[in-house]
Parts: C-alpha cells; sequence; structure tokens
C-alpha cells in the first residue's frame, strides 16, 4: 500500500511538471520598450529580493547548524549594538531607494502621453469593447468571436476549442507601427479593466472618469489582451485583440473603414424604404438575438431572473406595446442590467430582433416590426449615433454662422454682459467635457478651476481656445466653430466662474487681434 501511494505521488510531482514545462511562469517581456523597462525592472527587484532571502536564509541556517546546544555553544548575553541597529536600518534605506529610482523614472515613462501621434478613447461594456477614433470618423464595438457551442459545453459536450480560445473578436482594434497611441479608457456601466501584456499596459475603465495609457509598437502583429476586472456574469468574454500595421497597411485600412461606414450609411437609408417578409425577419432576428442577447435572456428565452429576465411570455415581448420594446432595446433600461443598442446595431437588425422576440418561444404576438418604424419610435432618441449627433451639431453651428450678421468688433462689452453670454456658451460647447462645475474629468479634460489656463496668462488661454491643445487632443479647436463675441465670452467667464475671479475682461478686438 505504501508503494501504490509512493508511486501515485511521484506520479503527481511529475505530470504537473510536465504540464509546466509549456507554461510561461514569468512576467510577459513585451514587446514596446516599457514593458522592456518593466520587465528589467520587475527582473531586477526580483534579483535583490532573491540575495536578500539567500543571505537571511543563509545566516540562520549557519547558525542553526553550528550554533546549536548539543554541539555545546552557550548563547551571547549582550542585549543591544547600536552598530548592528544602524546597519539594519542603513542597509535597507540603500536598497530601497536603490529599487526606488528606476522605479520612478519607468513610471513618469509610463504616464507620459505627451506628442501623441492618434488618439483612441476605449469604453467598457458589458460585456465588449467600443473603440473610438479620435482623428478619424471611426468607431465600433469588439466582441468576443469564439463560437458560443465551444463554452458552452450543453450536456458535458461541447465544441473542439479553437486556437485562440476566448481571446478573438469580431472587429481588431488597429493601430500603425512606430506611432505614439494614446488611449482614453472609460467605461458607460461598471468598473473594466483594459489589459494587454504586451504592451505593458493595465489601465481600469471607471464609468465617468477617464484613464490614460499609451503604447509605441515596434513590430506589427496581432496582440492579445482581457479584461483584467471582475465586471459581473460575462467577464471571462471580453478579450482584447490589437492589430499592428505597417503605415501603408493602416492608411489603407482607414480607407477601407470610411468606405464601410458609407455603405453602411447607404444600406441603412435604404432599409428605411424596404419592407422584409415576417420570415425574413425572424431569420436574421435569430442571428442577432444569439449574438448579442442570448448571453442575458438565454436562448430559450427564459433569461436568469431577477438581472436577466425572461422575454418568453414577458409584458415586454407580448402585451407590451411595439413602441415600448423597440425604446428599451435601442436605448435599453435605466438601473437594469439591459443596455441600449442603437449604436450598435442598424435599425434592420433591431427590427429584426424585436420581431423575433415578440414572435419565438410561443409567444406569437403575429407583429412584423421594420427598419421605419425603429425610425419613427426612436427620432430625437438620446441614444442616436455619435457620428449623427456630432453631425447635426455641425449643421446647426454652420447654418448659425451662415444666418448671423456680420460681428461688431469694436463693440465693447461690460463684465456681466460677458458673464451672462460666456455661461451660455460654455453650456453649449464645453460642459460635456469640463462639466458644469468646472472640474472637469481629469486627466482627460482637466479642471478649470483655479488652473495655470484660466488664472494664468490671457492670450494663452485665447490660443487654447481658438486653436485647441497638441499637447491634449481632446481639446478641440473652437476658432472656426464660435464666434469672436462667443470666445471672448466664454473665456472671460471661465477667468471669473468657480472661484476664480481674476478679473480680466476678453473682448472680441481681443480674439481677432490674437488671429494676426
Amino acid at each position: 500500500m505504501k508503494r501504490r501511494n509512493l508511486s501515485w505521488l511521484l506520479l503527481g510531482f511529475l505530470v504537473p511538471s510536465m504540464a509546466w514545462a509549456d507554461k510561461q511562469l514569468n512576467l510577459t517581456k513585451g514587446v514596446t520598450d516599457i514593458s522592456q523597462e518593466v520587465y528589467g525592472l520587475h527582473m531586477f527587484a526580483l534579483y535583490i529580493c532573491t540575495a536578500i532571502g539567500v543571505v537571511v536564509f543563509g545566516a540562520m541556517f549557519w547558525s542553526i547548524m553550528f550554533h546549536r546546544k548539543s554541539k555545546g555553544v552557550k548563547p551571547a548575553t549582550f542585549h543591544e549594538s547600536t552598530k548592528v541597529e544602524i546597519l539594519w536600518t542603513v542597509i535597507p534605506i540603500v536598497i530601497l531607494i536603490g529599487m526606488a529610482i528606476p522605479a520612478t523614472k519607468t513610471l513618469v515613462s509610463m504616464e507620459n502621453n505627451d506628442n501623441s501621434d492618434i488618439t483612441i478613447q476605449i469604453t467598457g461594456s458589458q460585456w465588449k469593447w467600443h473603440y473610438k477614433y479620435f482623428d478619424q470618423d471611426i468607431e465600433f464595438y469588439s466582441v468576443l468571436s469564439t463560437p458560443r457551442g465551444q463554452y458552452e459545453n450543453q450536456n458535458g459536450v461541447g465544441e473542439a476549442k479553437g486556437e485562440n480560445y476566448l481571446l478573438e473578436v469580431d472587429k481588431h482594434l488597429v493601430i500603425p507601427v512606430n506611432k505614439k497611441i494614446r488611449f482614453l479608457i472609460t467605461s458607460d456601466d461598471v468598473i473594466h479593466s483594459w489589459w494587454v501584456p504586451d504592451f505593458a499596459v493595465k489601465q481600469d475603465a471607471n464609468p465617468g472618469f477617464i484613464n490614460e495609457a499609451w503604447a509605441i509598437v515596434p513590430e506589427p502583429g496581432i496582440y492579445r489582451g482581457q479584461c483584467a476586472e471582475l465586471c459581473g456574469k460575462d467577464h471571462g468574454f471580453m478579450p482584447i485583440v490589437v492589430e499592428v500595421k505597417s503605415e501603408e497597411d493602416y492608411a489603407r485600412w482607414i480607407d477601407e473603414q470610411n468606405e464601410l461606414i458609407a455603405s453602411a450609411a447607404a444600406a441603412e437609408a435604404a432599409s428605411l424604404n424596404a419592407s422584409l417578409s415576417k420570415e425574413e425577419l425572424m431569420q436574421l432576428g435569430e442571428t442577432t438575438y444569439t449574438a448579442y442577447c442570448a448571453a442575458c435572456h438565454q436562448p430559450s428565452g427564459l433569461g436568469l431572473p431577477p438581472a436577466f429576465p425572461a422575454l418568453k411570455g414577458s409584458a415586454v415581448a407580448t402585451t407590451g406595446s411595439v413602441a415600448n420594446h423597440i425604446d428599451i432595446v435601442f436605448n435599453g433600461k435605466a438601473g437594469t442590467g439591459m443596455q441600449g443598442y442603437g449604436k450598435q446595431l442598424s435599425m434592420k437588425e433591431i427590427a429584426a430582433v424585436v420581431t423575433y422576440e415578440r414572435n419565438a418561444w410561443g409567444n406569437d404576438t403575429g407583429d412584423t416590426v421594420q427598419a421605419a418604424d425603429v425610425k419613427s419610435a426612436t427620432s430625437g432618441s438620446s441614444s442616436a449615433s455619435a457620428a449623427t449627433a456630432v453631425e447635426k451639431v455641425v449643421d446647426e453651428v454652420a447654418k448659425a454662422v451662415t444666418a448671423a450678421p456680420a460681428e461688431d468688433l469694436s463693440k465693447v462689452y461690460s463684465l456681466e454682459e460677458l458673464m451672462t453670454k460666456g455661461e451660455k456658451v460654455y453650456n453649449t460647447a464645453c460642459v460635456a467635457c469640463h462639466q458644469a462645475t468646472g472640474a472637469g474629468l481629469p486627466p482627460a479634460f482637466p479642471s478649470l478651476i483655479g488652473s495655470p489656463i484660466t488664472t494664468g496668462d490671457v492670450n494663452a488661454h485665447i490660443d487654447m481656445v481658438v486653436n485647441g491643445s497638441k499637447k491634449n487632443p481632446s481639446m478641440a479647436a473652437f476658432g472656426a466653430q464660435l464666434s469672436k463675441t462667443d470666445i471672448a465670452a466664454v473665456i472671460t467667464f471661465e477667468r471669473n466662474a468657480w472661484g476664480n475671479n481674476t478679473g480680466d475682461v476678453v473682448q472680441p478686438a481681443d480674439i481677432a487681434a490674437s488671429a494676426k
């Protein structure tokens, strides 16, 4: 019996050893310069800790072995030693300082987002990533593409796992090689964490706050990561795939995306005049439901109550109005796990999935919903796409500029007049980023309360508003959007609101003079 147990014990040690042979136990070296610095810092600290361990435990075991009672050694009777106490205080301090200097240098480098070439906003959402390119009219969601059959293991039997099991997505984040990419990372629901080990980038995505990171990738290729923050039921299904292309291939990709956007817009417009049969809607609706809804509401429509209620026989999908059903799918439902899909799905897909939910699992309402019905039910919706919202703002500004009479740049306004007008301009053009309180959303959108810009040189403040910021692409230029009177008013407002109280009064003529 003992021999058999010994065999199993040896096998237990041997099998894990064979399994570990193909595993990486150390920190990922990565491909960026920063990741190499982090790896070097990690190894430096590891060597120091190892040396300390060898010295301390070596001294301890040597003392135990050669100063034991059985050898007749008698313990010393001294109580303290000033020299020893100074020594064991000074040596750790020197070691810590030696570790802190390179660590501080690396941390400062990791936080330096200056002179970035491209800025990308990354928004975590249960359970996918939304990417928006600041210098292009390109944005999209990136969703897990591993087939459901590979990870559900229904009835104890699952499909064979793919090469990149749970680490593959339908759309890659694409960036160019050897360019400094600045990431603005946030969330629209719970806390997520955007983590790509090869870049040494791991930043929390917090709702209502923007964190920053950056990377310069010297080698084209595909790099994978995951959400590293426990964010709910499908936390394990939020992979990240970054595809790094050469500058030429990246330029071609940009052109392809612009063509796809134009094509999608044309298809969306065409769908508003099309009428699909119930069978076509049900087929498209089932595909859309399986891809976007089944994870929470289950393929059977029974949901996972109470967080994800059943759709089978529910009031929303049976007795409720079609318009209300569309609104929930399009805009989501506040205070619940139901997010809006207005930015993610086309109106045709939303029409199909609503039709499917109202006729699947025995609901059998007979209702059919067309893209035009979705357009009608959601016109003016707050969840309209960001691109559409921007286009509306641009159109309104253009109309206002066209219709506005020529400015009288010689007119002098009082502080009160400029403050009143400036507050209105601020609440229209600036409040989304810098907040009504002026507190901003640091670090991407800094606070204006007591800031060097709003309390320092007036000309620097004017230049920032008129021309934007080269260091911070989040700060757009308003010289072409606002009149000189509006710019003068909003600068005056920012320099005297929230306790800034500089007393500075900026006139339209000052704005005109700065442009010369």
